[in-house]
């Protein structure tokens, strides 16, 4: 992209077709999946892909200029609106008052099968 006044963070897979944050002025956005430190994904349960889904959050946003106390918004995509409560449970460790603006849903399947969770996060930049 020739935008210049937008700035992207590559994925840190090579063979990506989307890049890991994109940021223009303060703003960052990231979408993250339940990826572990590996690269490798998690397709256990709701818990164990919802730590990773964060944490990879979590090491995204700090790798562009940011951290999880400078999300704005969070919009969480499940499999199963019956994960949410174990997912809130799971966010309560990332995430402390003030919460982000959040929302949470329900779609029939995501990018790869066993997948039950994705995120996309708008934070402020430092």
């Amino acid at each position: 992209m020739s935008n210049h006044d937008i700035t992207f963070v590559p994925d840190p897979d090579a063979e990506s077709i989307s890049s890991d944050v994109a940021g223009f002025g303060g703003i960052l956005v990231s979408t993250q999946i339940p990826t572990r430190a590996d690269g490798s994904l998690e397709l256990g349960g709701i818990v164990e892909q919802s730590e990773c889904t964060l944490q990879a959050l979590k090491v995204a946003l700090e790798k562009a200029g940011s951290s999880m106390d400078r999300v704005l918004h969070l919009t969480i995509y499940l499999t199963d609106m019956a994960d949410r409560a174990a997912f809130n449970e799971v966010y309560k460790r990332f995430f402390a008052k003030p919460w982000p603006v959040r929302a949470a849903v329900g779609v029939a399947s995501l990018a790869v099968e066993g997948m039950r969770v994705e995120v996309t996060a708008m934070a402020a930049k430092g």
